[in-house]
């Protein structure tokens, strides 16, 4: 069997270790052939294959981002590209493709097994909004880079008795806000499931500095919403090849309007790709593995338009229909314990 393998949409923590167990375990158990295709959906458009043995996956599961390269690419917005995927399938001997990515990498996938191609998915993003999976990988990593972060703000944000605005990934949920948030200790969060009031926040956060609290960490999600703002804050009026706008800017908002309402004085931190960067965690490192052996594991049964998925700390597959039919939201009562520390 012939098996390709491909990394799609943002880069993470952990997706070498995800290829590196597809790799290992296709050879080791199954003397099966591995491809690694280029940068995405692109490479596979383009016919940009090579070889993706032993050798090239030594050493890379400490690596962060991706030894294949990755894009945004949407194959469907061409009528020509899924039909120069099939004859690239059919040029290199494809039997299927191992798709690693998030919502946009995996509903192609879908797409592509509707098509008779064979593919079967690995979910990534550091957002942990994949339906049908307790976590993804890369996930634990960007929330210990935020983590570290807002404990290193906390020093900065005493020193000057300022409010501190902390703006995180998070285009539709807000698990990043949330886990660091709580782990940092942050006096407030904002996530895209719950609009906020800016005006009860600053009140908030005045009758905290009223208590004798001369300082304040905000914690927001890059789609955070409030009632005072019109619509999501973007970066530009551009969308990507699946219609996504580039969101960002809502953490210099916050900070204009809470030193405006609070006359505090206010600065704001954005993570931005450091979240995505460096070397993964041990914990995404061994998900990520777990998730590449189980991808090879569902390949060699003859499965596909599955996803490998951890559910109760076991590794099973999930149809790819299942697992794209809703975003997977941050639990209520998660964030209920959050606000127990809010002010």
């Amino acid at each position: 069997m012939r098996i390709g393998v491909l990394t799609g949409g943002g880069d993470c923590p952990g997706l070498n270790a995800a290829i590196r167990g597809v790799v290992r375990r296709s050879i080791d158990k199954y003397k099966s052939e591995t491809l690694g295709i280029k940068n995405g959906w692109r490479g596979l458009i383009e016919g940009r294959v090579e070889p993706l043995g032993l050798y090239a996956v030594s050493g890379v599961l400490h690596r962060g981002g991706t030894i294949l390269g990755t894009s945004r690419t949407n194959p469907f917005k061409d009528p020509d590209s899924p039909l120069k995927i099939r004859d690239n399938m059919k040029k290199w001997e494809l039997d299927v493709i191992v798709a690693i990515g998030g919502e946009d990498t995996l509903s192609v996938a879908d797409k592509m097994h509707e098509m008779g191609i064979k593919t079967i998915g690995i979910p990534k993003t550091i957002d942990n909004d994949i339906y049908g999976t307790e976590f993804t990988f890369g996930f634990d990593t960007a929330i210990t880079i935020a983590t570290d972060a807002i404990d290193r703000l906390h020093t900065t944000a005493e020193s000057h008795h300022r409010i501190m605005v902390v703006e995180v990934m998070g285009r539709h949920t807000g698990w990043i806000a949330v886990y660091s948030g709580i782990a940092g200790g942050a006096d407030a969060i904002l996530i895209p499931e719950v609009d906020c009031d800016i005006e009860i926040l600053a009140q908030a956060l005045k009758t905290r500095h009223q208590r004798g609290k001369t300082f304040s960490i905000v914690v927001a999600a890059e789609g955070a919403q409030c009632k005072q703002f019109e619509d999501l804050v973007t970066q530009d009026d551009s969308v990507d090849e699946f219609g996504h706008m580039r969101l960002g800017g809502i953490g210099v908002r916050l900070k204009d309007e809470l030193q405006k309402r609070t006359g505090i004085d206010a600065r704001v931190t954005v993570l931005g790709h450091v979240q995505r960067g460096g070397t993964p965690t041990a914990l995404d490192r061994v998900l990520a593995t777990r998730f590449g052996v189980a991808a090879a594991d569902a390949v060699h049964e003859g499965q596909s338009g599955q996803m490998v998925a951890l559910q109760r700390q076991e590794i099973v597959t999930i149809p790819l229909k299942e697992a794209l039919s809703q975003p997977k939201t941050v639990d209520p009562n998660l964030y209920e314990i959050a606000q127990v520390f809010f002010g």
